[in-house]
């Protein structure tokens, strides 16, 4: 007989901790089990997952070809020493070096660990010491991650590591030097190479960005931003590091977000989309020439859980669903269809200010006024406004992620557009009652 589900949550709460949360406020949902695009919770209530739960579950929940093949690796091999070779391992190497145009990988169990090691590569290999990144930015929860980080939840655990120096993000809808796009002459680049010349490009060993800024955001960067980001990195002898944890993998439409820009990064990290969330993994993925230095210099750098072949098996399975099944078109054209309807949101609502997106990756930003911008819900705090919006969709057992005056739709990439029709109106829905609250009538169709 199952447990009723207030006696596992109860459970839950009592003898684990929730991250990111203070644990007296911590409500979880009891999550049984899923398909696709939707998961129930222990009362039988179905729910839509409109953020492929941290952006991760990417070709959706339970997909048979990943399940199988995790199965038949548990079933050979279920572990092996990092220092040992393996038939999964070697097959990911050799399929993330295809995909990404890059050479080869180091296996970490997520983006946190490989954003720390593609720091500490980039300083072996240039000899320096600085890691330039942006303040609308997060790379993970350990110690150097989150430094390197610009999110709020940076603040408990500074000071710490050394060496890090933050820029300012292609945020177009608030550009921080008060430019338009009629305006613009790219400040967003031409600041950071004064950083550069401020710190001494002789101390910078890299830069570090997220292709597309993820949780602090959703900031699609113009399109010349990464060119001339390259070139910049290019001029002074410093690694571009592209963190595509949440970005890659078909997120966006693309293997990495950064090739709509048709620039290569020296380093890539990774991490949710590799696996689809199947499996712990993440990966730091250098260019020949950093590859080239670590044939004849010692990489410091080691994990007991590194290339671990069920882990890499998952993620083998998971690329081939990507290309088998057609996920990045799919993307692409459910991708369009959102576009639209988060446009036409725009319009028709007086709370949202800027809508961006690319392919599956998408935000609403909320506003008390077009006008002035005034944000619906303060930098790292909420608002009534926010909570009912929020308690609205998930009230329509639409799981979809807020935070700040934002509201992300990020869906797995198997969704159709019926699928993705329900979870939009529901937001909808939830967007009239923000706008009587603020006193705004909702625009005609």
């Amino acid at each position: 007989m199952e447990r009723p589900s207030s006696e596992v949550i109860q459970e839950n709460r009592d003898y684990t901790l929730f991250s990111w949360s203070v644990q007296s406020t911590s409500n979880p949902i009891h999550m049984t089990h899923a398909q696709g695009v939707w998961f129930w919770d222990g009362d039988g209530n179905k729910w839509l997952d409109f953020s492929s739960q941290l952006i991760n579950i990417n070709v959706g929940h339970q997909h048979p070809k990943v399940l199988e093949a995790i199965k038949k690796q548990v079933d050979e091999l279920c572990f092996a020493g990092p220092s040992f070779a393996t038939e999964p391992r070697g097959k990911l190497g050799k399929k993330l070096a295809e995909v990404t145009g890059l050479a080869k990988s180091f296996f970490t169990l997520g983006g946190a660990e490989a954003n720390e090691n593609a720091m500490k590569m980039a300083r072996l290999f240039t000899g320096r010491d600085k890691i330039i990144t942006r303040y609308r930015s997060y790379h993970g929860a350990t110690m150097g991650s989150m430094t390197a980080s610009g999110d709020p939840r940076r603040w408990p655990v500074e000071p710490g590591i050394p060496g890090i120096v933050r820029v300012f993000d292609p945020y177009c809808y608030r550009c921080p030097f008060g430019k338009t796009p009629d305006s613009c002459r790219r400040e967003c680049v031409s600041h950071i190479e004064e950083v550069i010349q401020m710190e001494g490009p002789h101390t910078i060993a890299a830069i570090l960005v997220e292709g597309i800024t993820g949780s602090n955001g959703l900031l699609v960067p113009p399109d010349d931003y990464y060119p001339k980001l390259r070139a910049l990195c290019d001029k002074y002898g410093i690694l571009l590091i592209t963190d595509e944890v949440m970005s890659g993998f078909g997120r966006t439409g693309k293997w990495l977000s950064t090739q709509h820009y048709g620039v290569k990064p020296d380093i890539v990290t990774c991490a949710k989309g590799l696996t689809s969330g199947y499996m712990p993994l993440g990966a730091v993925i250098v260019s020949q020439e950093i590859a080239d230095y670590f044939e004849k210099n010692m990489l410091w750098g080691g994990l007991t859980y590194s290339g671990h072949p069920v882990s890499c098996a998952a993620a083998v399975a998971n690329l081939s669903v990507y290309e088998e099944e057609h996920l990045f078109e799919n993307t692409e054209v459910q991708g369009r269809y959102l576009a639209e309807r988060l446009e036409a949101m725009k319009r028709k609502y007086a709370c949202v200010g800027d809508v961006r997106y690319k392919g599956l990756f998408s935000v609403l930003e909320l506003v008390r006024d077009k006008a002035t911008k005034e944000p619906l819900a303060p930098f790292n705090g909420t608002s009534p406004e926010m909570q009912k919006l929020a308690g609205h969709v998930k009230s329509k057992h639409v799981y979809a992620f807020s935070r700040f005056n934002m509201l992300w739709v990020c869906p797995p990439l198997v969704i159709n557009q019926e699928e993705l029709e329900h979870g939009l109106s529901v937001i909808e829905e939830g967007l009239a009652l923000v706008d009587q609250m603020l006193g705004t009538p909702v625009a005609a169709d």
